[in-house]
């Protein structure tokens, strides 16, 4: 789509996991959490789990280590579950915002290990208060939860106002995004001081991460705008089967995976000099709000499918190929001389080759809110990467498919942001905290 798609080149928009039929769970009410929070929580997509055909079950319910080098979210086995959220800080205060990262840096660490963010939160505490942890994820296993935090532009300097005395450790590249053709921006749903990626095998358990911290940080940050994600459009390790996003193609064939190292030091980590010390080992993180205009692509016949993504829909095979895996050929053509993948084609634009070995680390999800007052789906693609340097990988790869991709005419862009990803805790660094090292 008119947003990159993966590490070189992507079949169409997005993708899914392989399905292994594990039993569906019911989200429960989150009453109480801020409605942005809970609106989105109650979109179908929440409805069952899905899980990468060679992952073993009790794998996918474990959890994920949440200290290292770097966050975890990022290259970690993509989980099928995903719930965004975006806050703007409300408060001044510096002191009140260091309090809330530290007390989300401990509940994030227990939550990621399967507990409840308080011992006893949630039903052992004193009757006549408010129960400390929401409850609903009791009973529940880690299923890889992964939370992963960011900080935007606004979070640095705001209105000309350096906020919270940390304006010289701004990145010179974070910034706002500038504006590309086929955009149909909602201001609502762009931005944010400070960014969470939940990401999970059960979307309850991801749902009760994002509410919990929400709760907390009543009266210094409040929700911008969250968004639900169902069915991962990438695959961040070759043991993962390619999964098809909602305009039915495979997608994330050619992503970067874990395994890639020189690859990922090359387009996803932050190095030493790229920008200030506090973000050397992290990484950009930018997001793009995509909704496909689901009812023209289902009355498009499936050879004009094909042509403007530019794979077969059923293998996933490149036009004039045979199997997913084989490599872009844009030489071959047909009897007329036409190439099989043609200029304006997807994939074709998106891939390393035309763009000059651009690459970039693709942790996108499908998602479905509702139908709009026209009765048309507002359904698409979240689209979240992961770059070394946006200026020099995202920026030039969306102005290109933002004016050339034929797949503009079946999708519009309705939000952005773009964050900061520090990198990981160390194991035993007791006075870290997200974000510590911007305060030091």
């Amino acid at each position: 789509m008119s947003s990159p798609t993966n590490s070189s080149e992507d079949s169409g928009t997005t993708g899914t996991e392989q399905s292994t039929g594990f039993s569906r769970r019911k989200l429960f009410g989150a009453a109480g959490v801020t409605a942005a929070v809970v609106g989105a929580a109650g979109a179908g997509a929440l409805a069952g789990r899905a899980s990468a055909a060679s992952t073993p079950h009790g794998l996918l319910q474990g959890p994920v280590p949440f200290r290292g080098d770097r966050q975890a979210g990022i290259i970690t086995e993509a989980q099928d579950r995903m719930h965004f959220c975006s806050f703007d800080v409300t408060t001044d205060n510096r002191e009140d915002v260091i309090a809330l990262l530290k007390q989300w840096t401990q509940m994030a660490e227990r939550m990621t290990r399967g507990e409840e963010t308080e011992d006893g939160g949630a039903v052992d505490g004193n009757p006549y208060a408010p129960p400390s942890d929401t409850g609903e994820a009791l009973g529940l296993p880690a299923s890889q939860l992964t939370l992963t935090i960011g900080f935007g532009p606004s979070f640095f300097v705001k209105d000309g106002k350096d906020r919270f005395g940390i304006a010289d450790k701004q990145p010179a590249e974070l910034k706002d995004l500038p504006k590309f053709p086929n955009e149909t921006m909602d201001p609502a749903r762009c931005g944010g001081d400070i960014c969470v990626q939940a990401c999970a095998n059960d979307p309850q358990v991801a749902v009760h991460a994002i509410r919990n911290l929400a709760r907390v940080g009543f009266g210094t940050v409040a929700v911008r705008y969250s968004q639900l994600g169902f069915g991962r459009t990438s695959s961040t390790t070759r043991d993962q089967a390619t999964p098809r996003n909602l305009f039915g193609f495979k997608d994330g064939t050619n992503n970067l995976k874990a395994d890639q190292t020189d690859l990922l030091d090359k387009n996803v980590w932050v190095a030493e000099g790229d920008g200030p010390a506090w973000l050397t080992g992290g990484s950009y993180l930018i997001t793009r709000r995509i909704r496909m205009r689901i009812e023209n692509w289902d009355r498009t016949t499936l050879l004009e499918q094909e042509r403007v993504i530019g794979r077969q829909k059923g293998s996933g095979a490149p036009n004039g190929l045979q199997q997913e895996f084989d490599e872009l050929n844009f030489e071959i053509t047909d009897g007329k001389g036409n190439p099989k993948i043609d200029v304006d084609a997807h994939v074709r634009l998106a891939s390393a080759e035309h763009l000059g070995g651009i690459e970039i680390l693709r942790r996108g999800y499908n998602f479905t809110d509702g139908s709009d007052g026209f009765g048309h789906l507002d359904a698409g693609l979240f689209f979240i990467a992961f770059v070394r340097s946006p200026e020099k990988q995202f920026i030039p790869m969306q102005r290109e498919l933002a004016r050339k991709d034929a797949l503009n005419e079946y999708i519009t862009h309705t939000g952005t942001a773009i964050f900061a990803c520090p990198p990981g805790l160390r194991d035993g660094d007791t006075s870290g905290y997200w974000g510590s090292t911007l305060f030091e």
